[in-house]
């Protein structure tokens, strides 16, 4: 990944959190397909406190990456996090000499490791039912994989394959303006505050945030 200075992001607590927040990844693995890449929710287990850390998750076991991929070569999970365009009226720059063009603001993060697969049934459950919890959390009324009937839950159990990377690289950037003047800065927070949807505040926060930590 390009990843000039003032955009890259090693602050391994930011990094978990988005993580977190923006779990939904594209899982990319090298084999006997060539690339091949799946969305998917990915939970983040720090239990091993001997390394980085693990990704957690499943796949459909009709899903043939899992058959198909080389585990001695590095897999690639890629987070994205917020993200939005960034118009070039928005930059105090534009009024003052015109030379402005348009750009994108954006999170991501990829993390690199080494992936297996299991399908033991004791495995899998206790993947489903982290990642439920993960999910449901906070909810008025939390749904559990013990509200499903068991048999209903071991017959899909068996339609999945979990797998396990085991991280050795976190790599974050968060393209937010920071190469810009403080007053396109500006500009673009309220530029995007104005679109009026979720989307550009969450763009529009990141960027009033990396503001402060300069």
């Amino acid at each position: 990944m390009y990843l000039p200075r003032q955009f890259r992001e090693d602050r391994t607590d930011v990094l978990h959190a988005a993580i977190r927040d923006y779990p939904m990844a594209q899982l990319v693995t090298f084999g006997t397909a060539g690339l091949e890449a799946t969305p998917l929710p990915l939970l983040l287990d720090l239990s091993d406190s001997g390394g980085q850390g693990h990704l957690l998750g499943h796949v459909a076991r009709a899903n043939p990456q899992w058959k198909t991929t080389d585990q001695s070569v590095e897999a690639l999970a890629i987070f994205s996090g917020p993200d939005g365009y960034v118009s070039p009226g928005w930059y105090e720059t534009k009024r003052q000499t015109g030379k402005v063009v348009p750009t994108w603001n954006y999170v991501t993060i990829q993390v690199r490791g080494r992936i297996s697969f299991f399908d033991d049934a004791a495995g899998l459950l206790d993947i489903v039912r982290r990642l439920t919890e993960r999910h449901e959390d906070g909810r008025d009324a939390p749904w559990a994989v013990a509200d499903a009937p068991a048999d209903f839950i071991a017959s899909q159990l068996r339609a999945i394959v979990g797998l396990r990377l085991e991280i050795t690289e976190i790599t974050g950037k968060w393209k937010m303006s920071q190469n810009r003047s403080e007053a396109d800065r500006a500009g673009v927070i309220e530029g995007l505050r104005s679109e009026g949807n979720p989307g550009a505040d969450a763009v529009a926060e990141a960027v009033a945030t990396a503001m402060t930590e300069d």
